[in-house]
């Protein structure tokens, strides 16, 4: 269990902050701070090197945890995340639902003086049995039939299925036999042929990718994910736990962080 030194705070009557140093004694005086450490004696928040304690940088992270709870009743979707403050962090989301969404500090863009980035989802490979009910998943149908090569597959769905536009490249695909229940990796999608004239409505896909299985039958029900960096759909849920973390030696002064929430409507 990690240790930390906690503060109280007379005017919150409470303990708003916890620090990493671990220190012998430690005294205020003369608006200063002191910390005795292994016989020495330190004082704290003078020093250029920011999260340095008694010489030694072991985790030069400073982090910061807060809860978006408004309307706790509701289902909604965390999509954004925007820092006011003069530097980007790292962010992690966690929900009642998921606890997959993630934003890096080089993905904050820089808008009128505060730091903005959609929030984005990790994702397994095949897909994990928590991550079935989210709207990366989009069912498409039951194939005609399913032609196996070397390395390929061909799923056709014939002209009363729907493929979509929602589709792409790039996106994985699953299968479920009956009763259709446990769906299963059957490939990446490398190509989307759709003419109607000609009675083509087939995807292609790459077997190779590690976890695919092959389909077994004709008539499988299919369902394809998106992948969860690229696609921004938040996070759901009825709050949002933000951990977030700086790994900057230097002053940084963070004033507010807000997200972009929408009620969730299934």
């Amino acid at each position: 269990m990690a240790e930390y030194t906690i503060t109280y705070s007379d005017k919150v009557a409470g303990f708003p902050s916890f620090y990493s140093f671990i220190p012998d004694a430690m005294i205020g005086m003369n608006n200063y701070f002191y910390t005795f450490k292994g016989g020495n004696l330190y004082r704290h928040n003078t020093n250029e090197n920011r999260n340095e304690f008694y010489g030694v940088t072991e985790d030069t992270k400073s982090t910061m945890k807060t809860v978006i709870n408004q309307h706790p009743l509701e289902n909604k979707l965390f999509k954004t995340i925007n820092i006011e403050g003069d530097s980007p962090w790292d962010v992690t989301l966690e929900t009642d639902i998921q606890n997959s969404g993630f934003v890096e500090a080089d993905w904050f863009d820089k808008k009128e003086q505060s730091y903005f980035a959609f929030v984005r989802n990790s994702g397994d490979v095949p897909v994990g049995a928590d991550e079935l009910a989210l709207r990366s998943l989009n069912g498409i149908g039951r194939s005609e039939s399913v032609t196996t090569g070397v390395g390929t597959t061909t799923v056709d769905f014939g002209v009363s299925v729907n493929i979509g536009s929602i589709a792409s490249v790039g996106d994985m695909l699953y299968f479920a036999l009956p009763p259709y229940d446990t769906p299963q990796l059957a490939g990446q999608i490398t190509s989307i042929d759709v003419n109607p004239m000609s009675a083509q409505n087939d995807l292609v896909i790459d077997t190779t990718i590690a976890g695919a299985v092959s389909v077994g039958i004709q008539d499988a029900y299919f369902l394809y994910v998106k992948n969860a960096v690229a696609e921004s759909h938040g996070v759901l849920g009825h709050y949002c736990v933000v951990d977030m973390e700086n790994d900057s030696t230097t002053k940084v002064e963070l004033f507010a962080v807000e997200s972009e929430v929408m009620k969730s409507f299934p």
